[in-house]
């Protein structure tokens, strides 16, 4: 008795590599747009320092604002990541999280050619109601959430004042890194969010308001 030869397994998709020339146009457009500014810097400079045919760059991005979004795409995946890796440097207790991320700070502020936060930068720049305005505010709220979340797991007596708070000051961390450059403030806004977490979820303190 004979048997049906197996059926070969189909061969899983590979998952698509990113197109090289695409990488090389947003590596040039993240170190342009960040310390020019977006609207200063225009496509024809990016097509020319990045080394790529002007039918290359429309091929992948067919607007300059699809750059800009990818752009903060970019930024968005860097920040997010130093804001959850201090938090969790920071231990498992949700208040000392809300307190450690401030660390993100220290790093984002002292490295050379610092120009204060993107997404602040690109809101400047662009009206309410664009696709870049509206990526700012999606970044924002969605560090507002995240922030909300580790709040409520603190039990805070109130999570959203705590978190708009704390974004806030996380906020005017960042500008006055580009401002006035000023070592001491990471430390000077980590002790502050100190205070409003340790006040936040301190109950004795919440029973006497």
């Amino acid at each position: 008795m004979t048997t049906a030869p197996a059926r070969p397994r189909a061969a899983r998709p590979r998952a698509a590599r990113p197109s090289a020339a695409r990488q090389r146009i947003l590596d040039t457009a993240f170190r342009l747009f960040y310390a020019h500014g977006i609207r200063t810097v225009g496509v024809d400079r990016i097509i020319a320092e990045s080394g790529v045919a002007k039918a290359t760059f429309y091929k992948h991005f067919p607007a300059k604002d699809d750059l800009v979004v990818a752009y903060l795409d970019t930024v968005d995946g860097i920040w997010t990541q130093q804001l959850r890796d201090a938090a969790e440097a920071a231990g498992p207790a949700p208040a000392d999280r809300l307190v450690g991320m401030f660390d993100a700070l220290g790093s984002a502020c002292r490295r050379d050619g610092y120009r204060g936060c993107a997404f602040i930068n690109a809101a400047a720049e662009n009206e309410a109601g664009t696709p870049i305005h509206d990526r700012t505010l999606a970044h924002k709220t969605a560090v507002l959430d995240w922030v909300r979340g580790l709040a409520a797991d603190a039990s805070a007596a109130d999570p959203d004042l705590l978190a708009r708070s704390l974004t806030l000051l996380l906020d005017g961390g960042l500008a006055s890194g580009s401002l006035d450059g000023l070592p001491d403030a990471p430390a000077a806004a980590k002790e502050a969010a100190r205070v409003l977490v340790s006040l936040a979820t301190d109950q004795k303190w919440t029973d006497r308001c």
